[in-house]
């Protein structure tokens, strides 16, 4: 009889060891991904294009240019990149945002539907 009660007391210890090591998580490999809305200048679809494709290639997952309020919503995975990258990249491109100016160079090299007023912030 005592090791009949001696063994259903392992028994329960190792299936509760089991189930208390089962919810242990390692959160430092849990992808975050942080989103920014900045305002970045342009007027047509060619300009959406582009403005997205250059973010898109610098590492962003995911990219929205809005022609109408001239935002765009950018999605990407902090360790990887980051805004000031991302919007470095768009001014090589010929797009100026608050934070970085387009050269003059790339921006005169625009399409004649691409050019925007700059300065509108």
């Amino acid at each position: 009889m005592k090791a009949i009660k001696l063994y259903i007391i392992i028994l329960f210890t190792v299936a509760v060891g089991a189930n208390t090591q089962a919810q242990t998580h390692d959160h430092s490999k849990m992808i975050t991904v942080k989103t920014d809305t900045v305002k970045v200048l342009g007027n047509c679809d060619m300009c959406k294009s582009r403005i997205e494709g250059a973010v898109k290639s610098e590492g962003a997952g995911a990219a929205v240019w809005n022609a109408t309020n001239k935002l765009l919503v950018v999605s990407y995975d902090p360790s990887k990149t980051n805004v000031d990258i991302l919007l470095k990249k768009v001014a090589a491109v010929g797009h100026d945002s608050e934070k970085y100016k387009a050269e003059d160079k790339v921006y005169n090299s625009l399409p004649a539907c691409c050019k925007y007023e700059r300065g509108k912030f």
